[in-house]
């Protein structure tokens, strides 16, 4: 409850006005990430198809690369999250990151409108370095208004979720209109004017969190010594100067990444674990408990964020959508809003299973709702397979019914381990370096992106996406999905041992 402290080491959280029984500031920062989710899902569905359409003339040689630039750019923009977690824990506070990071995404918008290439990659560096800094913070502001015995805590995360979803519901759907009725002369959509949109609904997420950080009281705020304003402007010119290495990491290619990622998170995990020793036995169980759960959060997404690069490509050559909901032609940007639909619509029926199951004793651990998110997704791909190998009509195209239903089930697996492991990491993470815990978070999620390009190249392979390389492809991810499912399932108790009574 507001104003009281679980522990002598949380710190004190003030009275807030409550609203619809939560604290008020919650759904300041819910319309904050709205507006910078609309800006970051607003390019999703554009990017994969601007590569080829503008770098490769449209020739689907162009997939593989565009697959992997896409993985690669995701990847980076989780991966930018431990700098940015550790510069608002130990620099500038969270508050000050949040808007450094918001100008900085802001800025990256408008330079992809760039037809160039060179100036196109820099600006996905300068995305991907404002984002670092945005991410995880803002997530991390949200635990910060409750206190760790609060019973709301979860819910809480459960509706700044929705808010997130509310976000990447709209903005495929605009930016889509946008490009192909409004500022359309051809038959190729005006791409630009899709990434014009989203840099305008960054600035807008800039200005609303500007205002409303009155609000906070002094949440996230930077302490005494982080107060100074040449820290701020150290980290401006800090990150103005990461910049560069982001583009370089950028054209070094997905391969190369990886190893590059690797490393980072076994850093990362000997910080956080050393700090969890230095905390005493609980926190060191805690931190190991935390680190196995990121590396399933390495597969599951994976395979879940083929939705922006070979789902993208598969909805575009392979999928029917001649008639699809009545529609003339169903949009394929707009496949990227059925996952927020899911969400938006199941989200309080999820939450609403986990009380019910709570008040009986009976709910699934933190682990096995992690099991099942990636079960289910393991059911979608499984679905995927089946419509490749017994669906394909005369006209070599899948149902549409299939990949749509397909985001449907993905989006399920997701409301088991997306809010959930936010809040996780919130609990588990050591006390002094919550912040990095978050980075954590989102580097194991930029791991499996970054692994998602390079599987999705390899779905496409060299000429462009066929039904035959799909199905090989979709069926593999069935089966490692399946066995990582299992296996988690069966690792649970050791893990929720290691939790000590974290639920």
């Amino acid at each position: 409850m507001s104003g009281s402290t679980s522990t002598s080491k949380e710190a004190v959280i003030p009275e807030f006005k409550q609203l619809m029984g939560h604290p008020s500031p919650l759904w300041m920062l819910f319309m904050t990430e709205f507006w910078e989710r609309f800006a970051f899902y607003g390019i999703r569905w554009a990017l994969v198809l601007y590569i080829v359409t503008q770098f490769y003339d449209g020739n689907a040689v162009g997939e593989k690369e565009a697959n992997l630039t896409y993985g690669s750019y995701l990847a980076l923009v989780y991966a930018g999250a431990v700098f940015g977690g550790y510069v608002a824990d130990r620099v500038i506070g969270y508050q000050r990151s949040i808007l450094i990071g918001a100008m900085f995404m802001a800025a990256g918008l408008f330079m992809i409108a760039v037809p160039n290439q060179d100036v196109f990659k820099l600006g996905l560096a300068t995305i991907i370095v404002g984002n670092g800094m945005f991410k995880p913070n803002i997530s991390t502001m949200v635990g910060k208004l409750y206190a760790l015995n609060d019973t709301r805590r979860d819910s809480g995360f459960t509706i700044f979720y929705m808010g997130i979803n509310a976000g990447a519901f709209v903005a495929p759907i605009l930016t889509d209109y946008l490009a192909r009725q409004v500022f359309n002369t051809g038959d190729t959509p005006a791409y630009k004017v899709v990434f014009f949109a989203s840099g305008i609904g960054m600035l807008i997420s800039l200005v609303w969190f500007y205002i409303g950080r009155a609000g906070l009281k002094g949440i996230g705020a930077a302490e005494t010594t982080g107060a100074s304003p040449m820290r701020t402007v150290m980290v401006g010119v800090g990150a103005l100067a990461a910049i560069p290495l982001v583009y370089f990491l950028l054209k070094l290619g997905a391969n190369a990444l990886q190893g590059v990622l690797t490393v980072l998170f076994l850093i990362l995990a000997a910080m956080l674990v050393v700090e969890g020793v230095r905390e005493g036995k609980v926190s060191r169980d805690k931190t190991i408990a935390m680190m196995i759960i990121f590396a399933f959060n390495i597969l599951f997404w994976m395979f879940f964020e083929q939705a922006g690069s070979s789902f993208t490509f598969l909805a575009e050559n392979i999928v029917d959508r001649v008639g699809a909901l009545g529609m003339a032609e169903f949009p394929t940007a707009w496949f990227q809003s059925v996952n927020s639909v899911a969400i938006i619509v199941c989200a309080p029926l999820i939450a609403w299973i986990w009380v019910a199951m709570g008040k009986r004793d009976v709910n699934p651990s933190i682990p096995r709702k992690f099991g099942l998110g990636i079960i289910f997704n393991g059911l979608a791909f499984g679905l995927l397979g089946y419509a490749l190998s017994e669906l394909v009509g005369p006209t070599g195209k899948i149902p549409f019914w299939t990949l749509f239903t397909v985001y449907w089930i993905q989006s399920i697996g997701e409301l088991c381990l997306s809010p959930i492991g936010l809040s996780m990491v919130t609990k588990l993470a050591p006390t002094r370096l919550v912040g990095l815990g978050m980075g954590g978070w989102f580097l194991s999620t930029g791991i499996g992106n970054n692994l998602s390009g390079i599987f999705a190249s390899h779905v496409s392979g060299e000429s462009g996406m066929t039904v035959e390389s799909a199905l090989s492809g979709y069926q593999s991810g069935f089966m490692w999905l399946m066995i990582g499912g299992v296996l988690l399932f069966l690792l649970a108790p050791l893990i929720q041992k290691l939790m000590h009574g974290v639920k």
